[in-house]
C-alpha cells in the first residue's frame, strides 16, 4: 500500500466496527424476543402448596381479569375452547389440562370452564395457584 497524500480520498472503508455493531444488535434482538414470550399475566390466588403438573402436552386455559379465555396463549370463546379440547382429547385420551384464573375474576367464569372440562371427561385437571408465603 502506498502512502496517501493529505488531499486524496480513502479507497477502503473498514467495516469491522459496523459488523461488530450488527452482531451486538442481533444478539440483543434475539435475547429480547425470547425473554418477552412468557404467556398471559394474571394475578393468581394464593395456596399453601402447588402441585407440579407441568408436562409438555399439557394444555393451559387462562382466564384474565376481564373474563377473556385463552387456550395456551390464543384467545378463544367457550365454544371454540370446547371444540379445540375435543380435538386434543381425540389425539391424547389422557390429556392434562391446567386452569389458571385471575384471583379477581367472577367465579362463574371458572365454573363454566370447569363444567366444559367435565363434559369432555378430562380427568387430569389442575388449578394453578400461587404459593402462600408464611
Amino acid at each position: 500500500m502506498k502512502a496517501q497524500e493529505d488531499n486524496e480520498p480513502y479507497d477502503e472503508i473498514n467495516i469491522t466496527p459496523m459488523l461488530d455493531l450488527a452482531y451486538v444488535l442481533l444478539l440483543i434482538f434475539i435475547i429480547m424476543t425470547t425473554a418477552t414470550v412468557q404467556g398471559i399475566t394474571v394475578n393468581l390466588p394464593k395456596a399453601s402448596a402447588t402441585p407440579s403438573l407441568s408436562k409438555p402436552q399439557t394444555k393451559a386455559i387462562t382466564i384474565t381479569q376481564d373474563g377473556t379465555i385463552y387456550l395456551d396463549t390464543y384467545p378463544v370463546t367457550l365454544e371454540e375452547l370446547e371444540s379445540l379440547l375435543r380435538q386434543y382429547k381425540a389425539v391424547n385420551p389422557d390429556l392434562p389440562v391446567v386452569v389458571k384464573a385471575d384471583a379477581q375474576i367472577q367465579y362463574q367464569r371458572v365454573v363454566d370452564v370447569l363444567d366444559l372440562v367435565g363434559r369432555l371427561e378430562i380427568s387430569q385437571l389442575g388449578l394453578v395457584t400461587k404459593k402462600l408465603v408464611k
